[in-house]
């Protein structure tokens, strides 16, 4: 197997769920694991189809892709699905649950591993019956899991600084955000946040964006500012001496200071901004940080860490997918769980 360590006790594993075979998932796993970028004591295990993954790196070394790594010198848990769908996005919706159950399953069993996913596609998963709004919520189920958060995460390549935005509501309709949103929900997602923002910061720097535009403007623009918001965050902070927050703050502009702490070492840095919903948060931070943009789970027995873009449909096969997130997903997942065992959370 590739990634070997002299010391076993210094390697953590690395479990990765291939996704859906029909997007980008093999050929993004295979280019990252043979990228420089990734660490050297880590073990993987891949869960996923062999055969499909042995054909995706032949059929991307026929069409002269040279920087992939060869399947064969890694462990496979091999997947066989069952062939009764007849229908390909069923099949493969299915399969893709079937390697995220999996790997869910493998990753229990050691105190030093972390899971990577690779995308699926909602849409081939309701098809064969799984009805999850995503992968994070069929990971807090497994888990049982009742506070968890979808977290992205992106380290600056120029400064270093570590871009964090938390989403207090994740795939659901827009319409249905302000009936979920709650004093309840707002404090939850923060003490979820502050905790993680704690494993390697003193006193985290929060900020907290607003629902409407402008933050509602005194109740011009939208009224749950000024109803419950405001109050929700003022109460929190009283009961948290220990992080500095802000907000609610007009969303237009709550992610400015993230643009400039991204690009530039001289600028003021903060720790964590929680969105309201997923689009709010996932805007700015994919124009921020592009492709290093990493989706987090945090709130589970163990890290969790995927690209933070699609299946990919369109170029699946053709070897232009590029595997920058997929790299810095098995970074950030390294990274994590060597924090979180310091601090004897994981």
């Amino acid at each position: 197997m590739n990634n070997q360590s002299n010391n076993i006790e210094d390697k953590i594993k690395i479990i990765i769920s291939v996704g859906d075979e029909s997007g980008v998932g093999p050929e993004i796993i295979l280019k990252a694991l043979f990228s420089k970028e990734i660490p050297k004591n880590l073990d993987f295990i891949i869960v996923g189809s062999e055969i499909h993954l042995k054909n995706t790196y032949k059929n991307l070394k026929s069409i002269g892709i040279k920087n992939i790594a060869d399947p064969n010198n890694y462990q496979i848990y091999d997947i066989k699905v069952p062939c009764e769908i007849n229908k390909q996005k069923e099949r493969d919706g299915n399969a893709s649950f079937l390697y995220l159950k999996k790997a869910i399953e493998i990753v229990k069993k050691y105190p030093n591993a972390a899971l990577v996913t690779g995308p699926i596609c909602k849409k081939s998963w309701a098809l064969a019956g799984h009805n999850y709004s995503g992968q994070t919520e069929l990971l807090a189920e497994s888990c049982q899991a009742n506070n968890v958060g979808m977290l992205f995460t992106a380290k600056s390549p120029i400064t270093g600084w570590r871009f964090n935005t938390l989403l207090a509501t994740t795939h659901i309709p827009l319409c249905e955000v302000p009936k979920q949103l709650s004093t309840k929900l707002i404090h939850k997602k923060l003490d979820l946040f502050s905790n993680f923002c704690k494993t390697y910061v003193k006193k985290p720097i929060l900020k907290v964006a607003g629902l409407n535009p402008h933050a509602g403007e005194e109740g011009i623009l939208g009224s749950e500012e000024n109803d419950w918001i405001n109050n929700a965050v003022i109460s929190w902070r009283k009961q948290n001496n220990g992080v500095q927050l802000s907000g609610p703050i007009s969303p237009d502009t709550c992610w400015n200071s993230s643009a400039k702490a991204w690009r530039d070492k001289t600028a003021p840095t903060h720790d964590g901004i929680l969105a309201m919903y997923h689009d709010q948060g996932l805007i700015p931070i994919k124009v921020i940080a592009l492709n290093y943009s990493v989706n987090t789970t945090i709130g589970l027995p163990f890290i969790r860490t995927s690209p933070d873009h699609g299946t990919g449909f369109d170029i699946a096969g053709k070897g232009v997918a590029q595997s920058q997130s997929m790299v810095e997903a098995i970074k950030t997942a390294f990274n994590l769980t060597k924090h979180s065992r310091l601090f004897n959370t994981h």
